[in-house]
């Protein structure tokens, strides 16, 4: 595998049949043919609809299929918005490295410094960095989000910054010692950047991210359950058929999994971050070193950096994040000099599983 630098298609989109991936021709260095194929019979029995964008040195594509909704026949749109879930995590890491190169904070630093009071006593210190890389042993409510049952009953839920923490509860490990991927290190974060900046969240996404880099299709909704602009509905697979899952109040995830995006915004963010133009290359290295830790879970070396995933596959490394939130599954990726990579949003009919099969073709086909 490996993901495959920003320029607008100078070719105009086809109309292909319905189901069929609606691309636009690329050079022959990049198999077209077999991400044509991977978005073909799109919806099927796990997908409802595909968004795809390949960049890089090999060759540009965008193809879509599927489609926009149960009541709507027709194919989404190249910019359609969608919830990107734990891809807003890289979002908040870059605002976090950009207050430390402002010396508004140190990744050394601790919460107990940067937010007095938060966290109970008890607390052994836990740095930024330590936050950002997942090895704080912070913890989060224990909730079943991801399961049909608890989704529609809660999804138009307001939860405050903060809340969706458990203090009541010991760390889960002695921080800096292990590595456990999740939203809680991501939402404490969030609390770090309100506290040092005495700004929501939010604002500073937008100030320092989203209006900078004209990202006219990213938004931080809050409590609007809604996706503004052009978008792919959201279903869940039940027995009696697709429901809408498009609505729902992302506040849950805030800091961690809240932002709606589009593979054009994700892929003109990843060029500008991986090139220096977010942070500074002191900070921003941070967001290529792993620490040296094992996963809490499985024992295995960690594999997650500040914001984003080290993967390694044919004697190269690729720099990924995905992120997924009910109705809707993505990716996001790149090498270091942005020679390869790959944005993609799939609709998927059941929350809470695995990387869809459709996901993993989409991936073969862009980057094999």
């Amino acid at each position: 595998m490996r993901f495959l630098p920003l320029h607008a298609l100078t070719a105009v989109l086809v109309l292909a049949a319905p189901g069929a991936a609606m691309a636009a021709p690329a050079p022959e260095s990049l198999d077209t043919a077999a991400l044509e194929a991977a978005l073909d019979d799109v919806p099927d029995d796990e997908v409802s609809a595909a968004v795809v964008q390949v960049r890089g040195t090999a060759g540009s594509w965008s193809g879509t299929a599927g489609r926009i909704s149960v009541r709507a026949d027709r194919r989404p749109s190249p910019d359609s918005r969608f919830r990107i879930g734990s891809m807003t995590k890289v979002f908040t890491a870059t605002v976090v490295l950009q207050l430390a190169a402002e010396g508004r904070l140190s990744l050394d630093g601790t919460v107990q410094q940067y937010a007095p009071g938060f966290l109970p006593a008890s607390y052994a210190p836990i740095t930024v960095r330590q936050l950002l890389t997942f090895t704080s042993g912070i913890n989060g409510r224990e909730l079943p989000h991801k399961t049909p049952d608890w989704f529609f009953e809660h999804r138009y839920d307001h939860w405050a910054p903060g809340s969706q923490l458990d203090l009541s509860i010991p760390l889960a490990f002695e921080p800096g010692t292990y590595q456990r991927y999740g939203n809680a290190d991501y939402i404490l974060a969030g609390v770090v950047v309100e506290r040092v900046t005495g700004h929501r969240w939010a604002d500073e996404v937008n100030r320092r991210i989203i209006r900078p880099l004209h990202l006219s299709g990213t938004s931080t909704p809050g409590d609007d359950v809604r996706i503004p602009g052009p978008h792919v509905h959201g279903y869940e697979a039940t027995a009696g058929g697709w429901r809408d899952v498009t609505l729902a109040n992302p506040s849950l995830q805030w800091s961690a999994a809240e932002i709606i995006s589009t593979t054009g915004d994700l892929d003109r963010l990843m060029v500008a971050l991986f090139s220096g133009r977010l942070v500074p290359a002191t900070q921003l290295e941070e967001m290529f070193t792993v620490p040296a830790v094992r996963d809490f879970g499985t024992g295995k070396p960690a594999v997650y950096s500040a914001g984003l995933t080290r993967f390694e596959t044919g004697g190269q490394v690729l720099w990924v994040k995905s992120g997924d939130r009910p109705g809707y599954n993505n990716g996001m990726g790149a090498s270091r000099d942005l020679s390869r990579r790959l944005v993609y949003s799939v609709n998927t009919l059941r929350m809470g599983g695995d990387q869809p099969v459709r996901a993993q073709r989409i991936i073969m086909a862009a980057l094999a």
